[in-house]
């Protein structure tokens, strides 16, 4: 009896003791890791002290390079993709509405000067805030000082449903409209001069004439008030035009219309409104382009599986010569030295043919030239390229509707051969899919401009 006593009394006191061991060690594991997480001040270690955040990938803000699959038949380089944190602070939507056509140009505006603290002399006095003294020094006189100004890129658009004209600086995007002449549903639009002439085109009520209609909007001054009134004053030009381009100064267009079995090329000057008939051919089915002074381009509309050729023209002596062909579904885009012309073919494979050495280089690049544009001296590409290419009949199918594309934008050296990858719009905050068309870049090439074909909406992309 008692053993069995001293039996229960001692397994008692081990079973106190087995808990207050419990309990410390508890204790001592909680205490080590609040003093841990006290010691880590927010933003110079780790990732915060939301536990559940830590695991979940939506959450974190760290970044992180996404990952890259090249366009079809792309080989021999390493893409170069911006980190996500510039892409999408450098990619932004323009339009708020579908636009026909747009045009970059140099836009002047009043420069924003923090003024400099004024500080006393080591006399204690503080210096005068007057202007600056001009003429007579004696009379005491002072001329103001004028406000400093910048010229910066700017932007107009076409509003595709309304005809409006938008406007806005690429660097601060105020949408505003400028316009107030409406000409319903404008298909495609034209821009000169500096943003002060553009050619609408749009079909009649009867469904199926072309009219173009040649406008002037009026100048803008600085300092002046400025009114969203404004009419567009112009002209039509004959109707059924099936062709246009736009000289290199943006002074003048270049049209193609039928006049009886013949088709008939015609500059119009934007300002003086003069007409000049350059060009006649039995051939019809023709696709022009004005990279030069010095060159007109044309090439045959393209189709799958029919060859495609392509000529040039001095519009001075009127001469046409041919360039290259027997290409299955040719497009092409010359650059502005007329010298190198990117095409693509019913593979929609990219090449360069030289026109002084008449060699041909693949590129390795899968998109149309008409996704393309070609840097100011000629020696870049920039491209809207697809991530992926279905099955079909190109680039029919592209152009009526039955495929669209998915593209990143691509940089290639014409030089080095090399090609980067500037920009995957899905990856960045915007996500969205882009089809890219109408590529544009402003002067000093800081900024990428594009039209979604998905929508019609006008992007820029910083590039610098």
């Amino acid at each position: 009896m008692r053993h069995v006593i001293f039996h229960n009394h001692m397994s008692k006191r081990n079973f106190i003791l087995l808990v207050i061991i419990l309990v410390t060690v508890v204790a001592a594991i909680f205490g080590f890791f609040y003093f841990r997480r006290s010691a880590t001040t927010p933003g110079t270690g780790g990732v915060g002290t939301n536990f559940i955040s830590q695991f979940n990938p939506f959450g974190s803000n760290k970044t992180t390079t996404p990952a890259v699959t090249p366009p079809a038949n792309v080989s021999g380089y390493q893409p170069n993709l911006e980190p996500a944190t510039k892409t999408n602070a450098k990619l932004k939507k323009v339009s708020g509405m579908p636009v026909a056509g747009f045009t970059i140009y140099s836009k002047e505006r009043l420069k924003v000067v923090v003024p400099a603290p004024i500080l006393p002399s080591p006399s204690g006095e503080v210096p005068s805030k007057t202007g600056s003294t001009t003429g007579n020094l004696g009379t005491g006189k002072t001329k103001p000082t004028p406000p400093l100004t910048e010229f910066m890129p700017a932007l107009r658009y076409v509003d595709k449903v309304t005809g409006n004209v938008y406007e806005t600086f690429a660097d601060k995007i105020e949408e505003r409209k400028f316009s107030t002449t409406i000409i319903p549903r404008i298909y495609e639009a034209y821009w000169g001069n500096k943003g002060e002439s553009v050619v609408m085109r749009y079909l009649k009520t009867d469904g199926k004439t072309i009219e173009t209609f040649a406008g002037n909007l009026p100048k803008e001054y600085l300092g002046a008030d400025t009114t969203a009134a404004n009419e567009i004053k112009g002209s039509f030009l004959p109707e059924n035009i099936k062709d246009m381009s736009v000289s290199p100064d943006a002074g003048s267009v270049f049209y193609l219309f039928n006049v009886g079995d013949n088709m008939v090329g015609t500059t119009f000057n934007l300002t003086t409104n003069k007409k000049v008939q350059i060009f006649i051919s039995p051939f019809t089915e023709w696709l022009s382009q004005w990279p030069n002074n010095k060159m007109i381009t044309f090439t045959t509309k393209p189709s799958s599986g029919l060859p495609g050729y392509m000529y040039a023209m001095d519009p001075n002596n009127k001469n046409l010569n041919k360039i290259f062909g027997k290409i299955n579904g040719l497009t092409t885009l010359t650059s502005p030295d007329g010298k190198l012309v990117l095409y693509g073919n019913d593979n929609l494979s990219l090449g360069i043919y030289h026109l002084d050495t008449k060699v041909a280089n693949i590129l390795g690049v899968k998109t149309l030239p008409e996704k393309c544009f070609w840097g100011k001296i000629s020696d870049v590409v920039y491209c809207a390229v697809p991530k992926f290419i279905g099955a079909g009949q190109y680039p029919d199918a592209w152009y009526q509707g039955e495929v669209s594309f998915s593209d990143q934008i691509w940089k290639m050296d014409i030089k080095t051969g090399n090609a980067t990858l500037i920009l995957d719009p899905i990856t960045t905050s915007v996500g969205e899919e882009i089809d890219g068309i109408k590529l544009a870049l402003d002067d000093g090439e800081n900024y990428l401009f594009f039209v979604n074909k998905k929508d019609s909406s006008l992007w820029e992309f910083g590039l610098k």
